[in-house]
């Protein structure tokens, strides 16, 4: 049987906040019986965008990640609530606004978050992916309608087909170790969880300082080389998609006016500065001091 899917997109969202306004437009004093109580007016909403800011000027990257309900097939907030939640054929997860009145622990049993209290009805609430509306013909929900930088893409395929996309175009879930198997899934998610490191290469021109382009740099853990790339028109370089885990790598960069090295210890982005070249005929080619 088809089901239905989110696909977002990282790296498109641009925090213009379209998909909560519309959210909030939509349920917000809006009764739809046997989907949702009236959302408040105040307090929490159920889609949210997360923010994580990496390195530091002029190298730094801001990325949004858009966040709410995954309907998920293994939901530990179903083991919890009982009656109070149900999961309809079509994958999608729905609090039932009058059994979960008062269920405040519901809220809890959510390791995403995902769940917000609605202390105006006194339940709990999160993003039944318009199930409302689908259910009315629409294909899509609101926060979909709303994105103006198509963020969101919603799919209805049975389960072995969409394995079979998300293996195909390398889509991920998040916390993927709970295994709670959730139906949002995420396009580029390697841009939140992974770390940057970079740097600007110059050299001493007779006193006058200038960006080197084209000059080689390579990144190594130990005896390994990991990656290599070259400088741009601004003696810029960057490798990106490194775990941010504490890991030391080494950044050695070779031109023919000159090298330097640089040792950094990695658990978020890391912006190196100016590395300015030393001749060759240096004994010492470190350039500076190791970050």
């Amino acid at each position: 049987m088809s089901k239905w899917n989110l696909i977002i997109n990282v790296g498109r969202c641009e925090n213009c906040h379209n998909c909560v306004i519309a959210n909030r437009d939509e349920h917000v004093g809006n009764d739809f019986p046997g989907y949702a109580a009236p959302a408040a007016a105040v307090g929490e909403s159920p889609i949210r965008i997360l923010r994580r800011t990496q390195g530091s000027a002029p190298m730094v990257e801001t990325t949004y990640l858009p966040v709410m309900c995954n309907h998920c097939d293994d939901a530990p907030c179903i083991r919890r609530a009982g009656d109070a939640i149900r999961k309809r054929d079509d994958g999608i997860v729905i609090i039932d606004p009058v059994k979960a009145r008062g269920r405040k622990d519901i809220v809890r049993s959510c390791p995403y978050g995902a769940i917000v209290w609605n202390e105006e009805q006194q339940v709990p609430q999160t993003w039944f992916f318009d199930a409302h509306l689908l259910d009315q013909g629409w294909d899509r929900p609101r926060c979909q309608q709303s994105c103006p930088t198509d963020v969101f893409e919603v799919l209805k395929l049975d389960d072995a087909e969409m394995k079979k996309t998300a293996q195909r175009e390398g889509l991920k879930v998040l916390k993927a170790n709970l295994g709670t198997n959730p139906r949002v899934w995420y396009r580029g998610l390697e841009r939140w969880e992974t770390c940057f490191v970079g740097g600007s290469v110059s050299a001493d021109l007779g006193g006058r300082v200038e960006c080197v382009e084209a000059a080689e740099v390579t990144l190594s853990q130990g005896s390994t080389v990991l990656a290599r790339t070259v400088t741009d028109g601004f003696g810029d370089f960057r490798f990106n998609k490194l775990a941010g885990d504490g890991s030391t790598y080494r950044i050695a960069v070779s031109h023919a006016l000159g090298g330097v090295w640089r040792d950094c210890v990695l658990s978020e982005s890391v912006y190196l500065g100016e590395l300015r070249l030393v001749p060759h005929s240096t004994t010492d080619l470190r350039g500076g001091a190791d970050a």
